[in-house]
């Protein structure tokens, strides 16, 4: 069989999905072809990357305006209108990946890609199977289409929302976000601060802004330094290099022990080792955190979906978010003093899905196995 797995390298969050699913594809058909392509890269689409660098300037600079589209393109009427304008944009590009890979499955993890792939098949021009990982906390219209075979959603919220917008029922799965099953084999938080050499007894805050590095690390930093008790802190400056220097430069002077890394692979070996995590409200950042059961306090959502997401989060007791104004060294104090630390790790574990990827994969599997012999031997 043929898999063709589409996500964007829009942050993290995506791509990181999409390889969770693929590590429990792959371990329950090995004999499988399967191919995971970054549908917003350069490589694949010189205009898809364009749009994309396009839409990271107007997160940076004009975070109000992505506010506004967020909710227009929420409406039934707006909404549809922005999906077939971005799908008819795209569709070239999925016709030729279609008739490249001539996949029996697309999985798609980003709506963009979703759209172009529902789009060929609701024209009559593809016959594969198409599946959809939906990678927030909240119902949004730029994720719905016809044309797809099966959705997966992190909530039965969301499932509810999609049966009243019409959606049947059997092709709802409400399973969770996919995270890397490396997560559950993390159990030791003993052993991985003695290899980050955190002091016994100290507590180690972690600072993410995402693969971007964004989120005001640099100001928060600052602030935590008001704090007299010596803290651990972790920070990922992801592909920010100007950032990355900027905090090596304040490692130098601060009294906190600071350790700090650029884009890296061992963010769940941090996740493990912290007490409290200091992000963004990204969907898969929050929902590994879940698995981890570590506390949060969320600050700076990008207006929409990373809104939603930590309304969902702090609801649901496992994190507390900062507005702005509000004291970041206060807020960090208060969370290390008392119990509220354990409770709030507590409820992140009570919210955690750490097998969503495997029971995707199963049910694609299933799926798959289902369809009609001739059409799987095209």
């Amino acid at each position: 069989m043929n898999i063709l797995i589409l996500t964007a390298s829009i942050g993290s969050g995506h791509i990181k999905a999409a390889e969770a699913v693929e590590t429990e594809l792959r371990r329950l058909q090995p004999e499988a072809e399967i191919t995971t392509i970054d549908f917003m890269s350069r490589r694949t689409s010189r205009l898809h990357w364009f749009m994309k660098k396009f839409y990271l300037v107007m997160l940076a600079f004009v975070p109000n305006l992505y506010d506004v589209f967020y909710h227009l393109s929420g409406g039934a009427s707006g909404g549809r209108f922005v999906q077939e304008a971005f799908a008819l944009v795209m569709s070239p590009v999925m016709r030729h990946l279609a008739r490249r890979y001539r996949p029996d499955l697309v999985l798609c993890t980003h709506p963009f890609p979703e759209g172009a792939a529902a789009r060929l098949k609701c024209h009559g021009e593809a016959d594969y199977l198409l599946g959809t990982v939906m990678t927030d906390y909240s119902l949004h219209q730029i994720w719905l289409y016809e044309g797809v075979d099966c959705y997966f959603m992190a909530t039965e919220e969301m499932r509810t929302g999609m049966m009243q917008h019409g959606f049947p029922e059997d092709r709802l799965v409400a399973v969770g976000i996919p995270v890397s099953g490396i997560l559950q084999e993390m159990t030791d938080k003993e052993g991985v601060r003695r290899a980050l050499a955190i002091p016994e007894g100290q507590p180690a805050v972690l600072l993410m802004g995402g693969g971007l590095g964004l989120g005001g690390i640099e100001e928060n930093l600052r602030a935590l330094e008001a704090i007299p008790s010596r803290l651990t802190l972790l920070v990922v400056a992801g592909r920010n290099e100007r950032l990355l220097g900027r905090v090596q430069d304040f490692a130098d002077a601060s009294h906190h022990q600071v350790l700090v890394w650029g884009y890296t692979d061992q963010v769940h070996f941090l996740m493990r080792g912290a007490d409290l995590l200091i992000t963004k409200p990204g969907a898969l950042t929050i929902s590994e955190a879940f698995v981890l059961g570590l506390p949060m306090l969320l600050h700076d959502p990008i207006p929409g979906p990373e809104t939603e997401n930590a309304i969902y989060a702090t609801h649901h007791g496992a994190a507390v978010w900062l507005h702005p104004g509000e004291d970041i060294a206060l807020a960090v104090r208060g969370l290390l003093q008392g119990t509220r630390l354990q409770s709030m790790s507590h409820a992140a574990i009570c919210c955690s899905r750490p097998l969503a990827a495997a029971a995707i994969a199963q049910r694609l599997t299933e799926m798959m196995m289902a369809r009609p012999q001739e059409v799987r031997q095209k």
